[in-house]
């Protein structure tokens, strides 16, 4: 009977030898990669303290860097520091257009190195900050691909902390966590290949777009070239039309567009209107306007047309405040805000320059419209170009928000309409009649009282007829 276990157990014994462990554990080895995969993060951890926290800006950032699972792995692993600049630094100090640099989708790589470089992979306290007689002490931090990839920390002798030499620590300790602490900085650390990429976008040499030709420089007075135009090849198109250099007047395009015979032979006339309605929402301001042409109405489509056929547009653009005075009754006619729009486009090329020199020397000048037959306009008005007739007028608040040559955008602060429209019509067009005397009522007198009346005058008795008595 002992025999029989023993030799169970034997058997039990030789199997296990033979078998390798591996394959006995190997439903369990996917089960624990996959725990180790997945990090997780205390309530009381020092990212949901920021995220928590009064650094709202830098907490939008990491969310739009895809960077927290990346911060998660980090704490996992050790301590941090995360050296948090204000919303002040983010808001107000930080250069616009950096701050677009860095919100662009194809920029994410830049935010991340950004966002990296404010954090160190280790506990740094006040109480573990140099001292004043102390070099500085640099720290390593997690933007693995900048090549000065350290901050280095001193302390003044005024007793301020300073990182990088730049940015003082005005709130030092200000979140504490077990995995971590928080020091409120009163700027933005940029790192050296973020700053260089920026300065690759910004380079025009890296800008692929083609550079928007300018108009020919004509003298507003006399409408012909200021200088000499240079010398052309033979057959080459010439510099204006026949019509304005022999014959200009003053509602005519004091700086006329180039012609279809440029170096390209031909318009991006649905480019060029997409320009200046993306230049329009980066301006600010005039979303209303830019919402119109796009959404409500194909006026955009219908510009790019016109532009690439060689026409040249000025649009008088009304801002947000003008647009939101339109009444219910003003736009809910059938093709009412395509009408307003049409009254608001000069089929001529603009200038805020030439508009004010033409109204300084000709007093009024009429624009066409694209509204047939109405006419819009412009006079000098408070040291600019007023627009309009009558209660209802715009002054140029924004000149030349856009100018490519082809098409011109000027910001006006007022809606305008027909000067027949903003005038109350009269009931009857027929002019009123004069006043007249009133006079008393004569009585006629029948041809047998006449025929009785000379008889009686024949004899010299007209005295007894009143009636005789009255003038014929």
């Amino acid at each position: 009977m002992d025999f029989q276990i023993y030799g169970a157990l034997g058997i039990l014994f030789f199997i296990f030898y033979l078998i390798p462990p591996a394959s006995i554990n190997a439903t369990e080895i996917p089960q624990q990669h996959t725990k180790s995969g997945s990090t997780q993060i205390n309530s009381n951890s020092v990212l949901v303290a920021l995220l928590d926290s009064h650094y709202t800006e830098l907490s939008e950032l990491v969310e739009k860097a895809l960077l927290l699972q990346t911060l998660e792995e980090a704490v996992s692993r050790h301590n941090i520091t995360i050296f948090a600049p204000s919303n002040e630094a983010l808001e107000r100090h930080l250069d616009p257009e950096f701050k677009r640099f860095l919100l662009e989708p194809g920029n994410l790589k830049s935010l991340q190195n950004l966002l990296l470089f404010h954090i160190i992979p280790s506990r740094v306290g006040s109480k573990e900050w140099p001292e004043e007689d102390l070099a500085s002490v640099a720290y390593e931090t997690l933007c693995v691909e900048e090549a000065e990839n350290h901050l280095p920390l001193t302390r003044e002798n005024s007793g301020e902390k300073i990182v990088v030499g730049l940015a003082k620590v005005i709130r030092p300790d200000d979140v504490i966590r077990p995995d971590g602490v928080i020091h409120g900085i009163e700027r933005l650390l940029v790192p050296r290949l973020v700053q260089e990429e920026f300065n690759r976008r910004r380079s025009l040499s890296s800008i692929s777009a083609v550079l928007p030709e300018g108009a020919p420089v004509v003298d507003p007075r006399t409408n012909r070239l200021k200088k000499p135009a240079t010398p052309a090849p033979a057959g080459a198109p010439p510099a204006l039309p026949v019509y304005d250099a022999m014959a200009p007047g003053p509602s005519l395009a004091p700086a006329p567009a180039p012609g279809p015979g440029g170096p390209r032979h031909h318009f991006d006339g649905e480019n060029q209107v997409k320009d200046f309605i993306q230049t329009l929402l980066h301006y600010g301001g005039y979303n209303e306007l830019a919402d119109i042409l796009v959404n409500l109405t194909s006026l955009a489509t219908e510009m790019g047309k016109l532009v690439s056929e060689g026409y040249v547009l000025t649009v008088l653009a009304p801002n947000d405040e003008a647009m939101a005075k339109l009444t219910t009754d003003q736009l809910s006619d059938p093709g009412a805000p395509e009408q307003i729009i049409y009254y608001h486009l000069i089929p001529e090329y603009q200038t805020e320059e030439s508009m004010y020199n033409s109204v300084r020397r000709f007093g009024k000048v009429q624009y066409d419209t694209l509204r047939l037959p109405h006419k819009v306009v412009a006079e000098e008005g408070d040291g600019s170009v007023k627009f309009g007739q009558g209660e209802e007028t715009a002054y140029l608040f924004d000149p030349d928000i856009y100018t490519d040559g082809r098409i011109s955008v000027q910001g006006i602060d007022g809606v305008l309409f027909p000067f027949e429209q903003t005038v109350e019509k009269p009931a009857s067009k027929v002019a009123p009649a004069p006043p007249t005397k009133k006079i008393a009522a004569e009585q006629k007198r029948g041809k047998l009282l006449e025929v009785s009346c000379r008889i009686a005058g024949a004899f010299g008795q007209d005295f007894q007829f009143k009636s005789c008595n009255l003038d014929l």
